[in-house]
């Protein structure tokens, strides 16, 4: 059960008086989130703490291999120290203006086309997976997460980041120091890599900027204390929205300044003229409220035991955003009546799917802006159904939901990629099986599965929906690969056989038992594979009563190996 609107736990004054900020982001992979990282499967070390003064320009560059090799002295490359964040300078560093983006190509810039063996299809899949054991005691005990390349360098994107609030700060559970507020973002790029590298780089600090205002605001009125609802829900949304105005039209402002130059125009406008879907989560420890802000059709689905059958449901967290849900189509025509056009095939103008996004300044720059700029620079003509501009928003629809940690929930956050290939019942019910999967332990780094779920199923152990497979009132579409490659939908054709549990989805989204169909659909390579499949990113969330050490602790048997800080940024 979830709702558009929530209840929010008092934040009230971290951003003005200080939070410690924890952060991982692909940039430097073997950090993790803020705290020292220990990869070994029981030890912990203790986090260190810095001012943001020290620790924003003593960054390591590179780390040695987690899985079967030598690691890093603990005090040097393997420890993240958080950042001290104070008063108005909140975030105030990754706001800077003249960063420069970055991709990692695929293979590092070596490309290669031949037919892949089961061996190295595997190989390929867990060459990007991560794992990590979070020690909070805050709900969250365990998150995974893969990516697949289609396009090359991939167009999607992700980020991860932990904020620990003091008790002195906010009220907390009894008999604990303070609360967790945790992040996770998946951003499914198109037309290009920019602009999901700049969500990844900007998002989180410019909703934080609003909840900033918004907090310091509701502490001048004794009346509020904290925030309703509606104005969370709202600072949420300026931030998406002033983003992508800068993504989209400061950036118009800032090239017209430098007519002659249409190489600093190249790199201004590139966030502009790609796009990018958006799904960032929130996760409050205080009060086990999880949010999902989504602007496109990237989605997030809860995986959750019924107390009457054992078996698990689906429950989806958000709407696909497309030219072809209802309730967008209906919005489009209120916003362009009497625009044939505005929505044609299920796409914006005929053209564009997501009928939300950032940057896609095509469907946002009026026909002037875009002529002017095609003659200075660089631009195509505006379509010929442009007349109205914009037609496609950054802003986010906002829902919320009460975890149970007690229970085992689990969360799936995906881009679109996944959701082509599987049903929701599909994705929780792998999850499940996965679970169940599980070998015994003694108290090891998978023992935690074992104390909510029981042995494996032959089938999938998830309640079936009424109109299984088709798009329902609740805005999802169907998987339509499942059509192109004409795959009837029978448990029996998943199997198990990763310890990454995104790489286990991205598997069987793949084809499963079907080894032929895995290997090839990963033989294919860009732009041709995007025929057939899609770039794909996932992260699982466990939400449980675990360890309470402190720590977030790399899983090296679901991680890739070679995990060093190699920049992505």
């Amino acid at each position: 059960m979830y709702f558009r609107n929530f209840s929010v736990a008092a934040l009230v004054s971290v951003f003005a008086s200080g939070v410690w900020y924890y952060q991982r982001s692909p940039e430097s992979r073997a950090l993790v989130n803020g705290t020292s990282v220990s990869t070994s499967g029981t030890g912990f070390s203790a986090p260190q703490y810095s001012t943001l003064a020290s620790a924003s320009g003593s960054l390591p560059s590179s780390t040695q291999s987690p899985r079967g090799a030598s690691l890093p002295d603990s005090t040097a490359d393997s420890t993240r120290k958080p950042l001290l964040v104070q008063d108005d300078k909140f975030y105030e560093e990754e706001l800077a203006e003249n960063v420069p983006l970055t991709k990692q190509a695929d293979d590092e810039g070596l490309n290669r086309s031949e037919m892949l063996t089961p061996e190295q299809a595997t190989r390929k899949l867990r060459k990007s997976e991560e794992s990590y054991f979070i020690g909070r005691g805050k709900g969250v005990i365990r998150y995974d997460l893969v990516q697949i390349p289609s396009n090359n360098p991939i167009e999607d994107d992700h980020v991860e980041k932990i904020v620990q609030v003091p008790q002195t700060v906010t009220p907390s559970p009894e008999g604990t120091s303070g609360s967790d507020w945790m992040f996770w973002g998946v951003f499914d790029g198109h037309s290009g890599w920019t602009t999901s590298a700049k969500l990844r780089q900007s998002l989180i600090s410019y909703v934080a900027r609003e909840l900033n205002s918004t907090y310091k605001a509701a502490l001048k009125n004794p009346a509020l204390a904290i925030p309703s609802p509606e104005s969370i829900d709202a600072a949420i949304k300026r931030g998406f929205v002033t983003l992508d105005h800068d993504i989209v039209n400061a950036s118009v402002e800032k090239a017209m300044k430098n007519t002659k130059s249409k190489a600093a125009a190249a790199q201004i406008l590139a966030p502009a003229l790609s796009g990018s879907c958006a799904l960032l989560s929130f996760y409050d420890s205080s009060s086990n409220l999880f949010r999902v802000a989504v602007t496109g059709d990237s989605r997030a689905v809860l995986g959750r035991k019924s107390d009457s059958t054992g078996k698990w449901v689906a429950t989806a967290l958000s709407e696909d955003q497309t030219g072809g849900t209802p309730s967008e189509m209906e919005r489009l025509r209120k916003e362009h009546p009497d625009e044939e056009y505005v929505v044609h095939r299920g796409r914006i103008l005929g053209q564009l799917e997501p009928s939300r996004a950032f940057g896609d300044a095509s469907y946002k720059w009026s026909k002037d802006v875009q002529e002017k700029l095609k003659k200075l620079f660089y631009g195509r003509s505006p379509s010929p159904q442009l007349k109205t501009p914009p037609y496609v928003t950054a802003e986010p629809i906002i829902t919320t939901t009460k975890v149970e940690p007690e229970k085992g929930d689990f969360i799936v956050l995906a881009t679109d990629g996944l959701w082509e290939m599987l049903t929701n019942e599909e994705v929780v019910g792998l999850v499940g099986q996965w679970l169940e999967a599980q070998p015994k332990g003694d108290g090891g780094t998978i023992a935690w599965a074992r104390s909510f779920f029981g042995s494996a199923s032959k089938t999938l152990p998830v309640e079936k929906p009424i109109q299984d497979g088709s798009d329902g009132a609740e805005g999802q579409r169907a998987p339509i690969r499942q059509q192109q490659w004409a795959i009837k939908s029978q448990d029996e054709r998943f199997v198990v056989e990763d310890s990454n549990v995104a790489t286990h989805l991205v598997r069987n989204a793949l084809g499963g038992k079907d080894r032929d169909m895995v290997c090839g659909l990963l033989t294919l390579v860009s732009p041709y594979s995007r025929r057939y499949r899609d770039d794909l990113t996932v992260e699982v969330i466990f939400f449980g009563n675990g360890d309470k050490s402190g720590d977030v602790v790399l899983n090296t048997e679901a991680s890739a190996p070679g995990l060093g800080a190699r920049p992505k940024l």
